[in-house]
Order: C-alpha cells, then sequence, then structure tokens
C-alpha cells in the first residue's frame, strides 16, 4: 500500500524536530452542496530543525516516531516570508 504524501503550512515549530503543518482541503456539503474548507493538523518529524512558520512542505506517511508524531518532513516546496 501506497504512503500518503499530503502539501500543507507550517503552522508552529516552537518544538525540538517537530513542526505542526496544516493540511486543508475543500469538501462538498453532502445535503446542501456548500464547499466546506477543512483544515486537519498533523506534528511532523524535522530531524535538523530546517522548517519554519510559515513554509510549505510536503510530508509523508510513517511509522510512529513518537505518541503524536506519525509523518515526516519530505521536502520544503516552498519558503516562507518570515
Amino acid at each position: 500500500m501506497p504512503k500518503k504524501i499530503y502539501t500543507g503550512d507550517v503552522i508552529s515549530d516552537r518544538m525540538d524536530k517537530t513542526v505542526v503543518v496544516a493540511v486543508t482541503r475543500l469538501t462538498q456539503h453532502p445535503m446542501y452542496k456548500k464547499t466546506i474548507k477543512k483544515i486537519s493538523k498533523f506534528k511532523a518529524h524535522d530531524e535538523e530543525n530546517k522548517c519554519k512558520k510559515g513554509d510549505k512542505v510536503s510530508i509523508i506517511e510513517s511509522r510512529p516516531v513518537s505518541k503524536d508524531k506519525r509523518w515526516k518532513i519530505l521536502d520544503i516546496v516552498r519558503r516562507g516570508s518570515e
């Protein structure tokens, strides 16, 4: 089974070797058919502490690194303004 890859924005880099990535997706309401924006937050492992707040990154599914971390940083798509 292939591993999932998501792209999102780094919203927190305060932890050591960990960043919080917000992945935004658009879904349609089943009854009213209105487009809804849903945001999921994932904790991802960042070994070299390269990512900063505001960066756009790709994350990949991995084995559990800690209690909450099940993702790793694949690459930095775009650097943020901060």
